[in-house]
């Protein structure tokens, strides 16, 4: 059987699939597994053994804004790539109209994906064969799980998920780099987001470092993306105690560094989900989105919201008037920290 999954990014929602690449390769391991990827958001798919067939595709350069012919020849080449594998199955586990179209122009033979209220983009659904419902208060990893096993009728685990991330000696060497500059005591302090209504003060994680210091004896890592510098060097000037260190290392090397990690601190953002991926003790710190579908699956794990607020219901604004919903002390932080270290 040829099985085409189609989850094209962000990091954190392909993250939130590898639990269902490692159930299917698990029940069918002679079948033939392709994934349909942004280029953008590939690189934690990169050298993953489990996967036979990674086809990154650039879906950015079939929009609007370009000549009509330059947009259908482009659009004409990724999809001959796609066909050439000729796969039996697709399960699109994204739910948008690009993905679902995807799968349609791979020629699948069936094309399975999730049921009206489940699909973000509604209209996607005539462009499938057959949907999976789902219950709406569902976490995002065990929905993708309920969806492979009733379009291939196989078993999936309930728990104890695994998140096969494949690195080499390049990405351990790049993790062993900066913790010969904090030592092993270290805790990971991630300040970004994807939207600005996810993000924490940065001025708070400088103050959070100097509580995790004094009280723990553990420096702080700031973790972020080449272009989050201003972000980090804010979280650094905010910090008193001189024990806060920058870096800014590639996805892999970021899981190999969140794999030593004492304790992890982020909002919901790809390096979130990759820090839970690899066991790393993990507070969330959520606001416009939900630690019932997107946070970590390991109960002990903790999350940090405003359930205060009756504007969180059913929120997602990634722009805000009445941004309160991250508003959240350092002391209650730095509260979860102790609890999750087994402190209090």
């Amino acid at each position: 059987m040829r099985i085409l999954i189609v989850k094209l990014g962000s990091i954190g929602d392909i993250v939130h699939t590898l639990p269902t690449l490692a159930a299917i390769r698990r029940a069918l391991p002679e079948a033939e597994i392709g994934w349909a990827v942004e280029r953008r958001s590939a690189e934690i798919l990169r050298g993953n053994s489990l996967i036979d067939n990674l086809i990154e595709l650039d879906t950015r350069a079939m929009r609007g804004g370009k000549r009509i012919e330059k947009i259908l020849l482009e659009a004409s080449r990724q999809w001959r790539e796609l066909r050439r594998f000729k796969f039996d199955v697709a399960l699109d586990f994204q739910g948008l109209l690009k993905s679902a179209a995807i799968a349609k122009f791979s020629k699948t033979k069936h094309r399975y994906g999730f049921s009206n209220r489940n699909l973000r983009e509604p209209a996607s659904r005539f462009l499938l064969d057959e949907t999976i419902d789902a219950e709406p208060k569902t976490h995002v990893i065990r929905k993708n799980l309920e969806l492979a096993a009733n379009a291939l009728k196989i078993s999936v685990p309930n728990e104890n998920y695994e998140f096969p991330i494949f690195t080499d000696e390049a990405h351990r060497l790049e993790a062993e780099k900066i913790i010969a500059e904090t030592g092993d005591n270290f805790a990971i302090l991630n300040p970004a987001g994807g939207w600005m209504t996810k993000l924490w003060h940065a001025e708070k994680f400088g103050a959070l470092a100097d509580r995790i210091w004094e009280e723990n004896g553990l420096v702080s890592i700031v973790t972020t993306a080449p272009n989050e510098t201003e972000l980090a060097e804010k979280v650094l000037h905010n910090g008193k105690s001189g024990k806060v260190f920058l870096a800014q290392p590639s996805l892999k090397g970021f899981y190999e560094l969140a794999k030593r990690a004492k304790i992890y601190v982020g909002g919901d953002t790809g390096p979130t989900h990759i820090a839970v991926a690899a066991a790393a003790p993990t507070i969330g710190i959520f606001g416009p989105t939900e630690w019932w579908r997107n946070g970590s699956p390991n109960p002990s794990d903790i999350c940090i919201e405003r359930a205060d607020i009756a504007c969180r219901i059913d929120c997602h604004r990634r722009t805000c008037g009445n941004w309160i919903c991250m508003d959240v002390s350092v002391e209650t932080v730095f509260r979860a920290v102790q609890k999750r270290l087994g402190k209090i």
